[in-house]
Parts: C-alpha cells; sequence; structure tokens
C-alpha cells in the first residue's frame, strides 16, 4: 500500500470488487463486476466495502486489474489508460493509479455538445477501452474515423444490417467518419465461399447493398476494398504487417484467433496471417476508432500493445459492441450457418414470424452446465440468455426514441419489457408477436430494394445460388502468382541476412549458382523481406540491406566470371512489380498447410517464437512459385522448403508450372576451425571470431586462425585446414606448394588432394608444415574480396555499419550480463 493523497485499493472477489482506503484516510471507490459503481460503503478507512447491484446492459466490463470508468460530476471522466489494456480501463481506478504514480492529470472539460457527441458514441459500446482516450479524441479531432471490418462471407443477418446501421448513424451524427473494409482477402484466408474470389467479392457487393436499404446514413459512411487498398499501397501495408509479425509471439497471435470462430489447434497458416493483417488495418486505415464487435476484443488490443511496443502515445479506441444471441437455447451468437439461428435480412415477413414464433424465450435462469462457457463474449451478466429479450434491447430500442408495442401496451425501454414479460403482464407469444411486426417493419425496406432493384436482384440472387452450392476449395490450372522471370531458371536462395557472413556462405552460395546447367538463367534471390519478419537486426532494412552488400560484393569477388551471368533479385523490389498476385498465392501457401507443418519446414537457423515465422516459411513458398525454377540448388535445411512447395503446387493442381528438380549442396564445415562442426557458423563467428573464418577476412586474420585451427597429427577425418586445401587449393588444374626443412622432406608439390591426405595421414606430411601452406593457399583467395573491399565504398560502408552494430549488441550483452 502506498500513502497518497488519494488510495484506492483493489481487492478482487465474486461476484464483487472489495475495496477500502488504506489507513490514514481516503477516497474510496468501487466497482461490480459488471462494471457498475457501487455506493453506500462503510466511512471506516480500515473496513472492506463489499457490495452487490444488479447488472446494467449499458454498463462497461472490467477485469480485476481494471476498474472502469466513472463519470465525474458534470459528465467529466477521470482516470486513464486500463492496465495493459485488459478492461474498460480509465475511471477513478486510473485516476488512483495516476496519483499513485505521482502524477497529476486534470480531467478534461467537456462542454455540452462534446458531451452529446461522447454520449452518441460510447453508447454504441458495450466496452470501450478506454474512456479517457475517447473523451481526448471528442476533443482535439472532432472529425475522428472509425472502421469495421466485415468479411464477406454469405447473406447479412440483422445484428450486421439493422444494428451495425444503428449504430454507424449514431457515430457519424457524432461527427465521425465511418470506413466499412471489405475483407475479401480475409474471406478468402478462411476459405469463405471455397476461397473463390470473385464470388467473395460479389457476396461483398450484395452486403453493401443491403446496407444502402437498412437506414445507415451513407454521407459519412466509405467502403475500401483490402484486396484493392492492399494492393495500391503495397509497401506501406506490408512493411507494416510484417513489422507487427516479428514483434509478437506465435502463442499470442493464436489466441487472436476466436475472431475467425477457430481453435488453436485446428489451425492453416493462413489464419496466422488473419489476426496479423486485421492489426495492421486499424494503422494503415488510420482508424482513431476500432467499431467492431466484442468478439474482435483480442486482436483490437493487439493493436494497443503494438502501440506500446513501438513506444506510440495515441493508441486507437476499442469500441466493442455487443454480440446479439442466436435464436436458439445455447446459441452465444448468430450463426450464418444455421438458417433457424437469425432473422436475416431479406427474410420473408411469414419466415421472420416462424423464426421468432419457435425462439428460446426463458423466463428465468437456468442452472448453468459445468463447462459451459456460453458467457465469453458476454461483458454483461444476463442470467435470462433470452434472445427475444436481447432483440427487444438491442435491435428496436437500440434506434433513438423507440418505443415498442405488444398486445395494445406501449414500452419505452428494454427493462420495462423484461419485468413485464418475467412477472406475466406480457406473454410470451404477444412479445413473439410484436417482436415480429417491429422487425418486419424494420425489414420491409430492404425487401422492397431487393425485389424493384434490379441490380440488387441479380446480386441476391448469385449469392442465394452460392449458398446451395457444394462447398470446395478452388484449385485453379493456372495460379495466380508474382512472375519474376519467363525463363528456364536455376535459382538459389541467399539466407537471412547476418552482421558476419562466414566464408562458408559465400562458398556454398557460389557452388550452387556454378550448378546451372547450360541454357539455364541463374538467380540469386535475395530474401531481404524474410530476414525482416524473422527479426534480424531487430527489423533494421538498413542494416539488412548492407547485410548483404557485402554478401553479393564478397560473391561478385569470388565467383567473377559466375557472378556475371546471375540475375540478383531482392524479394521485396519482386513484391511489388505485382503484390496483388503475390500475396494471393502466399495466402493460399498457407490455406493448404496446417501451422505445424510450416513451423516443422522452418531451417534450424530461422527458428524463433514470434509469428514472423510462419510468414518467412510462407513466403519462402511463395517466391518459390513465383520463380518457378526448372532448378533449385541448396542445403538439406533448406530442403524441406523446397517439399513444401513441390506439395502445394501438387494440392493446387497447378498445369503452369513443373515441380522443381533438387540439387542438395551442402555448405563446407571446414571454415569451421574447431574439432566439431558448428551448427551455425554465422553465430560462432560473432561469439568466438577465430573459430570461423569470415568472408572479409585479412590476411593476418587468416593467419592467426590457422594458426590456432585443429589440426592433429595423421587425423584426416576431423581436420579443417586439411579440408580446406581440398577444397580451395587442390581443384583439378591447380597445384599446392608446401615448404618443408631438409630433415623434415624438403619442399613438396601437390597435384591431387588425395596425394596430399595420403601423406598425412601416413605422417609423412605435419601439421606444423600443412598450416604454413594452407595459410598462404586461403590468403590468396581472399585478395580479390579484399581488393574488392577497398575499391567499392558501398562494401566498406555496409561493413562499417554492420560491424557498429556488433559492437553495440557486444555493448548490451556486457551490460545485461554485469
Amino acid at each position: 500500500q502506498t500513502q497518497v493523497a488519494q488510495i484506492a485499493v483493489c481487492v478482487l472477489a465474486h461476484p464483487v470488487i472489495a475495496m477500502a482506503a488504506a489507513a490514514g484516510g481516503g477516497d474510496v471507490f468501487a466497482w461490480n463486476r459488471f462494471g457498475q459503481p457501487v455506493s453506500e460503503l462503510p466511512t471506516d478507512p480500515a473496513a472492506v466495502a463489499v457490495a452487490h447491484a444488479k447488472p446494467v446492459a449499458a454498463a462497461s466490463a472490467a477485469s480485476a486489474a481494471d476498474p472502469p470508468a466513472a463519470k465525474g460530476k458534470k459528465g467529466k471522466k477521470k482516470g486513464g489508460d486500463a492496465a495493459k489494456d485488459g478492461g474498460a480501463g480509465g475511471g477513478a481506478g486510473g485516476a488512483a493509479a495516476t496519483a499513485a504514480a505521482g502524477t497529476k492529470k486534470q480531467p478534461i472539460e467537456l462542454d455540452a455538445d462534446q458531451q452529446h457527441k461522447f454520449d452518441l458514441v460510447r453508447s454504441v459500446g458495450e466496452e470501450c477501452v478506454t474512456e479517457a482516450d475517447l473523451t481526448n479524441l471528442i476533443v482535439k479531432k472532432p472529425n475522428f474515423v472509425l472502421y469495421d471490418g466485415f468479411e464477406p462471407s454469405g447473406r447479412m443477418h440483422i445484428a450486421q444490417g439493422v444494428f451495425k446501421a444503428m449504430n454507424v448513424n449514431k457515430c457519424t451524427e457524432a461527427g465521425g467518419t465511418f470506413v466499412f473494409w471489405v475483407a475479401d482477402w480475409f474471406a478468402l484466408m478462411n476459405d469463405k465461399m471455397g476461397g473463390d474470389l470473385e464470388k467473395i467479392k460479389t457476396v461483398g457487393r450484395y452486403l453493401i447493398e443491403v446496407w444502402k436499404a437498412s437506414g445507415m446514413n451513407m454521407d459519412r459512411v466509405v467502403f475500401k476494398w483490402s484486396s484493392e487498398e492492399i494492393t495500391q499501397h503495397a509497401a506501406q501495408y506490408w512493411t507494416q504487417a510484417l513489422d507487427i509479425a516479428r514483434r509478437f509471439t506465435l502463442e499470442r497471435i493464436k489466441k487472436c484467433c476466436q475472431i475467425m470462430g477457430r481453435k488453436e489447434n485446428s489451425l492453416t497458416a493462413a489464419q496466422i496471417l488473419y489476426p496479423i493483417m486485421q492489426c495492421t488495418d486499424i494503422f494503415f486505415l488510420k482508424a482513431d476508432i476500432c467499431q467492431l464487435g466484442v468478439d474482435q476484443r483480442k486482436v483490437n488490443m493487439l493493436a494497443r500493445e503494438y502501440c506500446d511496443l513501438i513506444k506510440r502515445k495515441l493508441k486507437p479506441v476499442i469500441l466493442s459492441h455487443h454480440m446479439l444471441y442466436g435464436l436458439k437455447k445455447g446459441q452465444e451468437k448468430m450463426s450464418k450457418s444455421d438458417p433457424d439461428s437469425a432473422i436475416f435480412m431479406e427474410d420473408l415477413a411469414d419466415a421472420v414470424e416462424r423464426k421468432l414464433g419457435q425462439a428460446y424465450c426463458p423466463t428465468e435462469p437456468e442452472a448453468q452446465q459445468d463447462g459451459d462457457t456460453t458467457s465469453s463474449m458476454r461483458l454483461v451478466d444476463d442470467p435470462l440468455k433470452n434472445p427475444c429479450l436481447d432483440y427487444v434491447r438491442h435491435v428496436i430500442f437500440s434506434k433513438p426514441n423507440a418505443t415498442f408495442e405488444v398486445s395494445g401496451q406501449t414500452f419505452s425501454s428494454a427493462a420495462d419489457v423484461q419485468d413485464a414479460l418475467i412477472s406475466g403482464k406480457v406473454s410470451e407469444a404477444d412479445l413473439k408477436t410484436g417482436l415480429a411486426k417491429a422487425i418486419n417493419t424494420l425489414l420491409e425496406p430492404v425487401r422492397r430494394h431487393f425485389a424493384e432493384d434490379e441490380s440488387a436482384k441479380e446480386l441476391f440472387e448469385k449469392v442465394k445460388q452460392y449458398k446451395k452450392e457444394p462447398v470446395s476449395i478452388a484449385k485453379n490450372g493456372s495460379l495466380r502468382r508474382l512472375v519474376v522471370t519467363d525463363k528456364t531458371a536455376h535459382v538459389v536462395f541467399a539466407p537471412p541476412a547476418v552482421a558476419k557472413w562466414p566464408l562458408s556462405e559465400v562458398l556454398s552460395l557460389g557452388e550452387r549458382l556454378t550448378a546451372a546447367s547450360n541454357g539455364h538463367h541463374a538467380i540469386l534471390f535475395v530474401e531481404d523481406w524474410c530476414s525482416y519478419v524473422l527479426g534480424r537486426f531487430d527489423g533494421s532494412e538498413k542494416h539488412i540491406k548492407a547485410s548483404y552488400t557485402v554478401l553479393i560484393n564478397a560473391l561478385e569477388a569470388a565467383f567473377p566470371a559466375v557472378m556475371e551471368k546471375v540475375q540478383v533479385v531482392f524479394q521485396s523490389e519482386a513484391v511489388l512489380t505485382n503484390p496483388s498476385d503475390y500475396w494471393i498465392s502466399v495466402i493460399n501457401v498457407g490455406r493448404t498447410f496446417q501451422l505445424q507443418d510450416i513451423i516443422a519446414a522452418a531451417p534450424p537457423s530461422w527458428q524463433n517464437n514470434k509469428a514472423g515465422l510462419v510468414l518467412a516459411v510462407l513466403m519462402h513458398v511463395g517466391n518459390i512459385v513465383s520463380v518457378a525454377p526448372d532448378t533449385i540448388a541448396c542445403g538439406a535445411t533448406e530442403s524441406p522448403l523446397v517439399d513444401l512447395a513441390v506439395q502445394f503446387l501438387t494440392k493446387s493442381g497447378s498445369t503452369s508450372i513443373t515441380k522443381p528438380k533438387v540439387s542438395d549442396i551442402a555448405a563446407p564445415t571446414c571454415c569451421h576451425l574447431k574439432q566439431q562442426p558448428a551448427d551455425d557458423e554465422s553465430a560462432a563467428l560473432l561469439q568466438e571470431p577465430d573459430s570461423t573464418l569470415g568472408a572479409l577476412d585479412g590476411a593476418p586474420d587468416v593467419k592467426r586462425k590457422l594458426k590456432r585451427a585443429f589440426c592433429e597429427p595423421q587425423n584426416t577425418t576431423a581436420n579443417p585446414p586439411l579440408a580446406l586445401a581440398g577444397l580451395l587449393l587442390l581443384r583439378p588444374g591447380m597445384t599446392m606448394h608446401v615448404s618443408r626443412k631438409p630433415e623434415s622432406g624438403g619442399p613438396v608439390e601437390y597435384t591431387s588432394f588425395f596425394q596430399l591426405e595420403a601423406d598425412f595421414k601416413q605422417g609423412k606430411l605435419h601439421p606444423a608444415d600443412l598450416k604454413p601452406a594452407v595459410t598462404a593457399g586461403i590468403q590468396e583467395f581472399f585478395v580479390p574480396i579484399q581488393q574488392r573491399f577497398k575499391a567499392t565504398k558501398e562494401m566498406a560502408a555496409a561493413d562499417k555499419l554492420l560491424a557498429a552494430y556488433i559492437k553495440k549488441m557486444n555493448k548490451q550483452g556486457a551490460s545485461k550480463k554485469q
């Protein structure tokens, strides 16, 4: 307990929060678990206040860590953001936390007009994270932007139609511009309409027609199609999406997958993309308020967490609206797959009457069964769980100044209707008759629109036909994909960027590029975006570019004749030539494979716990499909990625791309100078520099490292200097000179590695004679690279930047150890 001017100490109990001021006196604030302020607390500071209150539908819900916003006098709002944005936030609890931190922040005063706008917007949400942020927005940015995304996946039910139209009208009346994000690409990821993008777009146009006819004021409403907007601004969108993916763990992203109604253990890889892209949408659309359903809360909160990670002060307000029950018992929300679970916007009058006539309509709570999780989307406790009363409260009375007539009685509030039903003043049959009449009145303009407007009628007929067709995942003989080249290609993929390139990577890439057959166009594909999403250099694009600048220059110096014929393709540049087809292919790869299959295919050096790993693998397969190579040269650790691409081409039914032939060309292990090979030579080069030859080593480096290299007499099994001689100094047509003292046999020349190996094994050649000869030969190999380094300012500048990064990381590591 901290002694301050005002102290609020919260203790969670079920179903109430008990609170007391610390010794010394202080103001006491309390809320029950439904977010309602509780009054009449004991005045004794040492007492514990315990109070109960009935739920109120409009109240904000709160978690134990986050007391809800409480209104001060004259409508003032107190407090700040919820602790880690876990709940409704704001309010006296926020004020207490601010006081405890020793800061003083005056609440924002709202004039009458601002208060009216605040109340309009706030009435839309069952929860607001946070009211303090919403107040600040109303005052400082009266032309705020709200957004909601909808996935074109079938017919529109009444919650999406009438309920949404009323909420939008309230927000635009308060001065907001409402952006509807037509999430056609998201529907593709979720396998809606069998993954047929054209059908998805048709459904999207139908849904817009419904809103136009449902009474939505379109003056401040904007519709944006995700596929079009993302394609037009691909660099902006995808770099942010990759940044979000690299910062969050895969487990955190999986928690968001409830937004698709998917369980964590049954996810395709594409469904990991979904919440990452939805979080990106918020920033891409410059949304001030996320106005979606309670079921979308987890991913919206992800956006606020992202703001913390990037140190952005202005966070989007999360305004989560109520989720209507399904009409059947136990249905937490309406289901498009069950036509009788909801009223649809174009339902005929008799269908409305039939559905409501058989709807679940209890008048007293039923005992909750063990394991019942139907309240997971409920922020307000509702013991009855009566869908008919839910429609009355959130559809009929959502409209300002609405009334509801039942059997000659006129009601002006949902609470009065509920009381009348429970007391028996209104029968279940009468309630349902009155509700059907009211709902049909709301739906009649929509019916007329689809009956009289030929274009709307045609759209509706198509959507109904889609629902009759059997669901099957679309297969295309000709894949939509990015096309990098129309030549017969031999492709080699550069590994993710590193701070120091080991010599082994340069040698292995050179060998793989050399393996291109006559008539094949050799491509070095540089996966800079994969490096970024894997978190290399903590996402610094500048350092990733510098890393590849060093690598490419080293390759050009070491293999000049080969590199003259090689086309270097940077992933980021290639993708932006046709981002739509590229990302559709990546999404389709993700739809094809389960999440665990994608993770298992990632090379060991890629593995981490971030969601970016999934994107990196999907993009790599997308890159293979983009090049459509005849041959691929890679190492054993990359082979599972190629196998995924082959499986994808097989499962997609593609007839336009042949499966590539794969050459496994392993990276040499002899550049690591210890007895045992290193699992990751780039890491070894940083952790123990003298253990491994680096791509930019100078003559002194080579001499020092080889002098310390493991070279046991007569050991030809694990002998890095001997293996280096065979790899670089005794290729066909080469001669290796070894200087020896007369007593050791005098100078000798070798033209065959087998001869060298035999002499060493028999003890005719001693390590003290072998090492100087290998050192001289390796130093000579490095001469072109060093000359290139001195002559190329870009390469030298890149190396300097990387050296500074290494120094910074070493310093930070030393500080952590201290």
